[in-house]
């Protein structure tokens, strides 16, 4: 034990999807009372903080990411009091609160974008209201995000609102002082509940200029909107308003294509913006040529690549990387970049290491810890989210096969880490007792119960404690380290101690060269038992090795 360390970079996150976590009511959908029933396990992970997505307010077009109350609780979800006692509850573990700010659009069933629909000329300033170009069309060429345009009517007034995501999601016009200040009211009120950290969805993309062009002819339109220079006005400006007036804060920007050194201003210290920073590009390593809607073997060269490429360059730039395989919009990653009928305990491990050792902040998405894994569907019919969807229709009316077009959603769809948590091998789950709002499968192994008595989830609490315990995981430096092609290989240094950390991505063994007096080193943690150092060690399929040195 090296002594117990505060302050984010020794935190880990654990994300909870309040939709999919439990039930307690029995209405097929989880709340927030169903969330405080289960917090003994949450403090058994040995979790810092506990990042809930949404739970206001909403009409559900996405999820809850479609805003029509940012200061109320859903009643599906539960009441003000039941978030209060979840505050409450969780800081007698010593566990913060994260809130998902939901702040570049809201819902266009919004007070807001209601008042601006009626002719209020007030909050019709809240929002990118365009006429349409003298030929009739529309505003620019942006596509939004969940397909088809970016631009609606606004009712009968003949002009056209702006929205990056779901039509019902209409994008607040950040030049307004006015939309800054209702933003950081919002945070003030959550912030006046005891809640000290905000996660902040596409927080990138609040900085468009004042004049919306067309996106030129072969080029993206996301370089139209995306990383302006006005998002870190803007975020240093929330930022003195309202979370940096706390000096436990911690902050959290998803960055949509982004870049590292955007990501490196918003995230240095010295530009008192935010802690840190998600980025996905790691997570787009089986996109074939970028497309989302693909099928495609993950590419392990660059997936290194660019986790070494972001590491490296945000310590250069004294930024700081939010760490995650998974998250509610992701498939789960296990899938993806494991194996999970041969090796589910092994590359679940192994996928674990490679980010817990990193320079930055782990996030631990539910159920990861357990080795949940994508469900096995058999039906557009039985997904709900509105992307994926869409995506099967575009697909379908673009020619493509039904089959395939299946097998394409099947494998990127958001649900697929929306389903439930697996609390035991019962039906639903354990979950509900009514009809679950998403159909639960592949629980009879995987879940909490058997989890208990399993590999993964003990193997996931060491992760946990020795960031706590360490300092050189939490504070050290990072250089990446030759290996072979399968592996994923970086070294970590701090205070006189060095830490090489090895991770196979593949189902055969691999031989590593141990250098740089790392062979004269220990284990520090490994997902298989009986690894012993040397010169040269043979990585067995999937697993992960670090070797500390050092007083």
């Amino acid at each position: 034990m090296e002594g117990t360390m505060t302050g984010f970079r020794s935190s880990v996150v654990y994300q909870i999807y309040p939709k999919s976590f439990y039930d307690s009511n029995g209405d097929g959908v989880g709340d927030l009372r169903g969330i405080i029933e289960k917090i003994p396990y949450i403090a058994s992970l040995g979790v810092d903080h506990v990042w809930f997505n949404p739970f206001f307010p909403s009409p559900g077009r996405d999820n809850g990411y479609d805003i029509s109350d940012y200061c109320a609780i859903d009643p599906a979800m539960g009441t003000m009091e039941d978030f209060e006692e979840l505050v409450e509850a969780l800081g007698a573990h010593g566990i913060g609160v994260m809130l998902d700010m939901v702040l570049n659009h809201t819902s266009t069933e919004h007070e807001w974008f209601r008042k601006a629909l009626a002719g209020d000329e007030h909050y019709q300033r809240y929002y990118y209201l365009r006429d349409p170009k003298p030929d009739g069309s529309l505003p620019t060429n942006w596509v939004s995000k969940f397909g088809g345009p970016a631009w609606e009517p606004f009712g009968d007034t003949g002009k056209y609102y702006l929205h990056l995501y779901d039509r019902t999601q209409a994008d607040l016009d950040w030049h307004n002082p006015e939309v800054r200040e209702e933003a950081a009211r919002v945070v003030n009120f959550w912030r006046s509940k005891g809640v000290r950290g905000f996660r902040f969805d596409v927080i990138n993309v609040i900085g468009k200029p004042e004049a919306l062009l067309d996106a030129p002819e072969g080029t993206d339109d996301r370089a139209m909107y995306t990383d302006g220079p006005d998002v870190h006005t803007y975020l240093q400006w929330l930022s003195e308003h309202s979370f940096g007036q706390d000096a436990d804060s911690i902050t959290v920007g998803e960055m949509s294509s982004t870049s590292i050194q955007a990501c490196i201003g918003y995230s240095n210290p010295a530009n008192h913006e935010l802690s840190m920073v998600f980025n996905f590009h790691h997570l787009k390593v089986d996109y074939e040529d970028g497309q989302k809607w693909t099928l495609k073997d993950f590419d392990l060269a660059a997936l290194k690549r660019l986790l070494g490429e972001w590491a490296l360059g945000m310590q250069e730039g004294g930024g700081w990387n939010a760490l995650f395989w998974n998250n509610h919009d992701q498939p789960r990653a296990l899938d993806r970049f494991g194996n999970v009928d041969e090796y589910r305990y092994e590359s679940a491990t192994m996928l674990a290491t490679a980010i817990h050792l990193l320079r930055g902040t782990p996030f631990v998405y539910m159920g990861e810890e357990i080795g949940m894994s994508d469900p096995a569907y058999t039906s557009i019919d039985d997904y709900v989210d509105v992307e994926a969807r869409n995506a099967y229709r575009a697909l379908i009316e673009g020619g493509a096969d039904p089959a395939w077009a299946f097998a394409v959603v099947h494998s990127k769809a958001r649900d697929n880490a929306r389903t439930p948590m697996q609390w035991d091998a019962s039906e639903n789950a354990g979950f509900t007792r009514g009809t679950p709002w998403l159909r639960p499968v592949n629980h009879a192994e995987v879940n909490v119960e058997s989890a208990e008595r399993g590999r993964i989830l003990p193997y996931y609490r060491r992760l946990i404690e020795a960031r706590h315990t360490h300092p050189i995981i939490a504070e050290g430096s990072y250089t990446p380290y030759n290996a072979p092609d399968e592996v994923f290989a970086y070294v970590r240094e701090h205070d006189g101690r060095r830490l090489l950390v090895l991770n196979n991505f593949r189902a055969h063994d691999v031989d590593v060269d141990v250098l740089g007096g790392f062979a004269q080193g220990r284990v520090l943690i490994g997902n298989y038992d009986d690894a012993v150092v040397r010169s040269r060690i043979t990585l067995r399929p999937y697993e992960s090795l670090s070797i500390i040195t050092g007083a």
